[in-house]
């Protein structure tokens, strides 16, 4: 029965990493509490259970227990003590196992998904992915293994909570810990990092030795470091960036892949205005603004990107804007303006930051402040005045038709005018009235030409003079009366057969000749 006890106690230290003190400790309070109950209840009862032959011993009168005598009910107590106790040690290797983890990646299979929560299988335990700790859009499948990031360990009742999360920027600084040999030795030092977890990630490296390139090193050959990391992430855009101790250059470096004209720096108030070409300017601000937001986080600057227009008329703005107040000139606005504030950065201003612009004070610095947010409000009020404003139906096909017809119109009469001043001085002047005299001429020309065409087909077989004489004739009467076209060809009809006939009048006439 000792043997077994000890038999026991191995296994339960091999499975669940528990101390053997530890489970000494929890059998001997089990023994305890069975032999408490057995004897009626003395508060007073403790054993020891010896580590090599596993005896047990009252510590009170020095007598050994034999377990077996113990009964069921005392057996029963014994067993549950031992389990609560048991089940405790294993939540306290647990927690302290993973406390020490805390801040680091850990890999588990994804085991079950409940009300949107993932629960990964860690072995030993069991880890949760929370919604706000998911990547937005990232499917989770029950079996795939999966990478995280340790955000919190706590106990909670007799278990240990494990917060994961796939969304934390340190997981990205991790990451990179495992994949790049250089970060891990220190030759490699990731100086900044900024994330909007699922779409981009931002990260400034810095080598201590110049020897070797940090950016290429993340980047690995033909990019197959950086390539894991981008795989692990569902396909996360990673900008890896140079460090630089010179404001401006890091600044440059993190608006990366925009090309940077000129950088105004404040750095008492922490703005940055940087000057971009009017090409470049979508590349600076990125989609939606991801771009200056992710380097603005990066670098710990307030950016402000514009083009020289924009530059321009942000200075009339402000000139517009607080011309009107009390104490503050186009010489005190060239300051503001120099120091890297623009109307929306004064409405958001303290007096304090203000007041750090060379001749102003916190007494002018109020005015300033309340006049900027007048301007703001009014025109955030106009932008929604615009928006809500009804939109312009489609036209319909009849409308749409009509405008078509109408623009088809005005291109005409201008291409008229513009033919009209082409032509010569004399034709320009021709009064409209000798046109529209001219004009029935011109069209009356075609039908009689088409007209004539039977009667010279006709009068094209023999060329006799009193063909041409006949035709003459008709042309004649056609020009004089203008019969209708009907009429001429029934004439023709009627004049063709005896035409015929004279022919071979004639031809007669010469073969009666001949045979004389």
């Amino acid at each position: 029965m000792n043997r077994e006890l000890l038999r026991y106690l191995d296994s339960i230290h091999r499975k669940k990493d528990i101390s053997l003190d530890v489970l000494f400790e929890a059998l001997e309070d089990a023994l305890a509490s069975a032999l408490r109950k057995k004897l009626g209840g003395h508060e007073d009862i403790s054993v020891t259970v010896d580590r090599e032959t596993g005896e047990v011993v009252n510590d009170q009168t020095g007598e050994q227990i034999d377990p077996a005598v113990l009964g069921r009910i005392a057996a029963q107590t014994a067993k549950q003590v031992l389990t609560q106790q048991v089940r405790e040690a294993e939540r306290d290797v647990i927690y302290h196992d993973y406390e020490d983890r805390l801040h680091h990646i850990v890999t588990g299979t994804v085991q079950r998904i409940e009300d949107g929560t993932v629960i990964v299988n860690l072995g030993k335990a069991e880890g949760i992915i929370p919604r706000r700790e998911q990547i937005k859009d990232e499917t989770y499948r029950v079996g795939d293994r999966i990478r995280c990031y340790v955000c919190h360990v706590k106990k909670t009742g007799g278990n240990v909570t494990i917060i994961l999360s796939r969304t934390h920027p340190a997981l990205i600084r991790r990451l990179f810990d495992l994949e790049v040999p250089e970060i891990s030795e220190r030759i490699i030092e990731i100086k900044a990092l900024a994330r909007e977890p699922g779409y981009r990630t931002k990260i400034a490296v810095y080598s201590v030795d110049t020897k070797v390139d940090a950016v290429g090193a993340c980047v690995g050959v033909r990019g197959t470091r950086i390539k894991n990391i981008v795989a692990e992430l569902g396909g996360e855009k990673i900008d890896i960036v140079r460090w630089s101790d010179q404001p401006d250059i890091f600044i440059a470096n993190a608006l990366t892949p925009a090309e940077i004209e000129a950088i105004y720096l404040n750095p008492t108030a922490g703005l940055a205005r940087v000057i971009v070409a009017e090409d470049q300017l979508s590349r600076a601000i990125g989609s939606m603004g991801q771009n200056v937001r992710l380097a603005a986080k990066l670098t710990g600057w307030d950016i402000d990107v514009m083009s020289q227009e924009e530059l321009d008329g942000e200075l009339a703005n402000m000139e517009e804007a607080l011309s009107d107040v009390e104490g503050v000139g186009k010489k005190t606005i060239s300051k503001l303006f120099g120091a890297g504030f623009s109307m929306k950065k004064l409405a958001g201003a303290s007096p304090e930051a203000i007041a750090t612009v060379e001749g102003l004070g916190e007494s002018l610095a109020n005015p300033i402040i309340e006049r900027a947010r007048e301007y703001v409000a009014r025109q955030r009020e106009l932008a929604r005045e615009e928006k809500d404003k009804p939109k312009r139906e489609p036209p319909t096909k009849e409308e749409a038709a009509k405008a078509a017809m109408d623009e088809a119109d005005r291109r005409l009469a201008e291409a008229l005018n513009e033919a009209a001043m082409d032509m010569p001085a004399e034709l320009r002047n021709l009064e409209p009235a000798e046109a529209k005299d001219e004009q029935p001429e011109e069209e009356a020309d075609p039908a009689e030409a088409e007209d004539e065409q039977p009667e010279e087909a006709d009068t094209s077989v023999e060329e006799e003079p009193e063909e041409a004489e006949s035709t003459e004739e008709t042309s004649d009467t056609e020009e004089a009366d203008e019969p209708e076209p009907q009429e001429e060809e029934s004439g023709i009809a009627d004049t063709a057969p005896s035409e015929e006939a004279e022919v071979e009048a004639r031809e007669s006439d010469e073969s009666a000749h001949e045979r004389s």
